[in-house]
């Protein structure tokens, strides 16, 4: 499981020392050059704050991590068996082509072996692999300001439209309907749990979700609806901090978040968000316990509607309510997700 992997500290002492016993079991992600590697790579060695940590390619690609062309993070199991080294060489050849399944039997490789040979070694399907890897370099051309046709090529995408549906998806929205130098700003935030969308200005953070949160194109609408239209892609410094405090939370230093935080929501809804930020890390309360706390006990309904509301995974700990039976209930970031961030809290609590 992902948080079985040791402590930050351990990890990083064994990939200064280039120990290549952990090839296969763990992967670093570098956050300072967007890449992920081995721990016997022969580049220089980061810096610990720009490391984290993965169990698997997968995980390290929906972070938003790229292979490295140094050590080549997919090569042993492309050894191990031929239908993936084909297939790899066939995607490093034609990077910008839109693979189907039609693709690979023209290869002459059976599609549903390999799906199951990438499935087996990396945790995820070639067609899945490639389509992460056009997501993430159309959207570092647009968070870096480049024009939506620039973001559509690095992307891959066969046509402006197609790059368009795809980011329809993801945002809510054409990247070309989002507005130049916003108030409102979106960019990607990798975590060990997948990528997160953080939507905000120069002064809070509006929004944190997992980017496949069914409820994040409604949110985000309702978002550009408040800033009346401005809300586009880039960075500000409140990236970059709720980015570290991210980091720290996951890798055990700090179960806080100092980010300032304006979600939008209704006078109830507030009420039970800053309710839900009082629960300590390590803790969990029943959807009745949150009533009562806001001295409403007949509102369980209410608070538990206003629990899935919450726009700020993570920093409004949502996860930490469960059913009154000790259940988990549901979350809209996924339930293995919400298992995971509980077993990371505990250590916290311990």
């Amino acid at each position: 499981m992902l948080f079985d992997l040791p402590p930050h500290a351990d990890l990083y002492a064994a990939l200064a020392d280039r120990d290549k016993s952990w090839d296969g079991r763990a992967y670093v992600g570098v956050s300072s050059t967007g890449i992920f590697c081995r721990f016997g790579c022969p580049a220089r060695t980061p810096k610990p704050e720009n490391c984290a940590f993965f169990e698997t390619v997968a995980h390290c690609m929906e972070a938003g991590f790229r292979p490295c062309k140094r050590c080549h993070p997919l090569k042993p199991a492309a050894q191990s068996e031929p239908v993936i080294q084909t297939l790899l060489d066939a995607f490093a050849a034609r990077p910008d082509h839109r693979w189907r399944e039609g693709d690979v039997a023209a290869l002459g490789v059976d599609p549903s072996t390999a799906r199951r040979a990438f499935k087996r070694h990396y945790g995820l399907t070639f067609l899945e692999m490639v389509r992460l890897d056009r997501l993430r370099r159309g959207f570092e051309t647009l968070s870096d300001g480049g024009r939506v046709i620039d973001a559509q090529i690095d992307a891959g995408f066969e046509s402006p439209s197609a790059f368009r549906e795809a980011f329809a998806k993801l945002l809510g929205d054409a990247p070309g309907n989002l507005a130049k130098d916003a108030l409102l700003r979106a960019d990607w935030v990798e975590t060990p749990l997948g990528p997160m969308i953080a939507v905000a200005d120069a002064k809070a953070l509006h929004l944190l979700e997992f980017i496949d949160r069914k409820a994040l194109p409604k949110e985000l609408a309702d978002l550009r609806k408040a800033a009346r239209g401005s809300l586009g892609f880039g960075r500000f410094a409140t990236h970059d901090q709720i980015a570290k405090e991210l980091e720290a939370f996951f890798a055990g230093t700090s179960p806080t978040f100092q980010t300032p935080i304006s979600p939008l929501g209704t006078p109830f809804s507030q009420k039970v968000w800053a309710a839900l930020r009082t629960i300590p890390a390590g803790a969990t309360v029943s959807y009745g316990d949150l009533a009562r706390q806001i001295e409403q006990p007949t509102a369980t309904r209410a608070v538990a509607r206003a629990n899935g509301a919450n726009p700020l995974a993570l920093i409004v700990p949502c996860h930490r309510v469960i059913g009154a039976d000790g259940s988990l209930t549901g979350y809209g970031g996924g339930l293995w997700r919400k298992q995971k961030l509980i077993e990371v809290e505990r250590a916290y609590a311990a």
